[in-house]
């Protein structure tokens, strides 16, 4: 006559659009007896049986003890049933000092007065009444260790979330004024790293309650018993512990002290379910809403599609500082701002600047990186004055240089690079080498290391083609630099003008350059190669030129002349 139980007493997480308010559920208890298991033994062997199990049946059905020994009550959300030490405690007017409790008073009055009261042993606590948090642990340790078949000591995940506080009902605002301190902490502890890992959220919690007590002895707190815990943080996620039954076993709970009572537990959701005209008006109701709410968004975006004037051509990049190593020092940080050649304009409120945060390096193998992770956005425009034959523009430059800041608040120049605008536009991850000035000699050096400071470019430019040389050659004879590390971007490049959507231009046969931007590349690559071929034929044939005439006569045409 052994019985199965449903060991699965985890929380089950429900989620639904519908109020909380309209869930309802079916609590059950039963206490096993001797008798219940002989009874429900013999009706096992009854429906076995095909003759007269019907009648023999419906007689131990009826002789089935009931009274004290079960109990079956439907629980609303936030529904509040007395307990018999409730009913006691709140019948005297004395006790109650707070609003609650004198409105439990007026209830519990109204219950002896009209003799309604449906519950006897089922009772809840909803989030409305206040208990300290020690009590609801161990309500709540000593429901685990009811309801499963083995005593395991809670963990520190449980512990911490059975301290957690119900939800306030009168929340204070705060003072924004107030500066917050210590914003990031560089060395906590392990005490408190545990204690920030916990989730808070504000939640509503309800529990199920039972009084367990012997026949006549009820009204004990000792007695008590957690059935069922119920939470929902207000968004739709309701949070069940145990699981609704669902046809399955009915949960085993085992009383504490001599008598060692166990207790048959059945929970069932008895909601109502929503009528088809309902769920059909609710289902146009939200459709109404999305396309309310969509023809909302078209209204602050507009119809139309965002385009250039003509003739001008919108540059955007969306990029990022990814890392920088291979530097001397720690605590780096990296100015970069942008130069715009001619015929390239931005708008006025447009930063052509910008200073990352100071990053400490992390060992990554054999190198010290320092993650930035940094992002900035540059727009600008490109308009060409007059018709011209150059197919490729002067693209903008960003330069950078990276710095170190030690704890004496001493920078130094770490490196300087510079970053073309990549043509093309798309995704592109490009890593950039850089350079310092160096003075030599061993005073330059001390002075680096004790002083800080360190020579600097006084246009950083130079770093590239200074802005303001003029001329064929550009000589640095003299300039001392050093090697340093290297600066890795990821850059989203956009280019966007009239001429690559309207068809007709691109028919013309003289262009303007922003015309020619679409497929400039690919031309550019291939005039590289038509370049270097022909240099290469223009050598082959002075060579030719300046052989004898009788060797020119007996030595074989080159292929690539006879390809021509």
């Amino acid at each position: 006559m052994a019985d199965s139980w449903n060991t699965d007493t985890g929380e089950a997480v429900y989620r639904s659009r519908d109020v909380v308010k309209n869930l309802k559920m079916k609590v059950r208890i039963e206490k096993v007896t001797s008798t219940t298991a002989l009874s429900q033994h013999l009706q096992q062997q009854v429906l076995s049986q095909h003759d007269g199990g019907a009648i023999e049946l419906e007689t131990l059905t009826s002789q089935g003890h009931k009274g004290d020994n079960e109990e079956e009550l439907v629980v609303g959300w936030q529904e509040k049933f007395f307990s018999q030490y409730e009913m006691e405690l709140f019948q005297n007017e004395a006790v109650c000092q707070t609003p609650l409790d004198r409105q439990y008073h007026k209830e519990v009055k109204a219950l002896n007065r009209n003799k309604s009261r449906r519950n006897n042993r089922i009772f809840t606590y909803t989030d409305h009444d206040r208990y300290t948090n020690c009590l609801l642990f161990h309500q709540l340790q000593q429901a685990t260790d009811l309801l499963t078949p083995t005593k395991s000591s809670p963990t520190f995940l449980a512990e911490r979330m059975a301290s957690v506080r119900h939800r306030r009902q009168d929340r204070h605002t705060m003072d924004c004024s107030i500066p917050k301190s210590k914003i990031v902490n560089w060395e906590p502890t392990e005490e408190f790293v545990k204690s920030s890992h916990v989730v808070n959220n504000a939640m509503q919690t309800m529990h199920i309650m039972a009084d367990l007590a012997p026949p006549g002895s009820l009204g004990q707190k000792e007695n008590e018993c957690l059935l069922v815990t119920i939470k929902t943080d207000g968004n739709g996620t309701v949070i069940l512990k145990p699981d609704f039954n669902k046809g399955k076993e009915p949960y085993r709970i085992v009383t504490e002290g001599e008598r060692r009572e166990v207790w048959r537990l059945t929970v069932e959701n008895v909601s109502t379910a929503m009528k088809p005209d309902d769920k059909e008006k609710e289902q146009n109701m939200y459709k109404d809403l999305y396309v309310r709410h969509k023809d909302y968004l078209n209204s602050l975006v507009g119809q139309d599609f965002e385009m250039p004037p003509g003739g001008i051509l919108r540059y955007l990049m969306n990029g990022e500082i990814i890392s920088a190593k291979g530097f001397e020092y720690d605590n780096l940080y990296i100015h970069f701002f942008m130069e715009l050649p001619n015929n390239w304009s931005s708008l006025p409120f447009q930063s052509l600047s910008g200073v990352t945060q100071t990053c400490r390096t992390k060992t990554s193998g054999k190198e010290n990186v320092a993650y930035f992770s940094f992002p900035f956005s540059f727009e600008t425009f490109y308009m060409s004055e007059k018709e011209s034959d150059e197919s490729i523009p002067q693209w903008p430059v960003l330069y950078f240089k990276v710095l170190s800041l030690d704890f004496w608040q001493r920078y130094r120049t770490e490196g300087y690079g510079y970053l073309l605008f990549p043509a093309i536009p798309g995704k592109h991850i490009i890593t950039c080498h850089t350079w310092r000035p160096l003075q030599i000699g061993t005073v330059s050096a001390l002075r680096r290391f004790f002083i800080g400071g360190s020579p600097e470019l006084e246009d950083n430019s130079y770093v590239r083609i200074p802005g303001t040389f003029k001329g064929e050659r550009l000589s640095r004879f003299g300039f001392y630099t050093e090697t340093t590390g290297s600066v890795t971007f990821n850059l989203h490049c956009m280019q966007q003008a009239r001429a690559f959507v309207d068809a007709s231009m691109l028919k013309k046969r003289r262009q303007k350059v922003f015309d020619q931007l679409g497929g400039f590349s690919q031309q550019g690559a291939v005039c590289t190669i038509l370049e270097a071929f022909q240099r290469a034929r223009t050598k082959m044939q002075e060579a030719r030129e300046s052989l004898p005439r009788d060797l020119i006569s007996t030595t074989s045409q080159p292929p690539f002349e006879s390809s021509a």
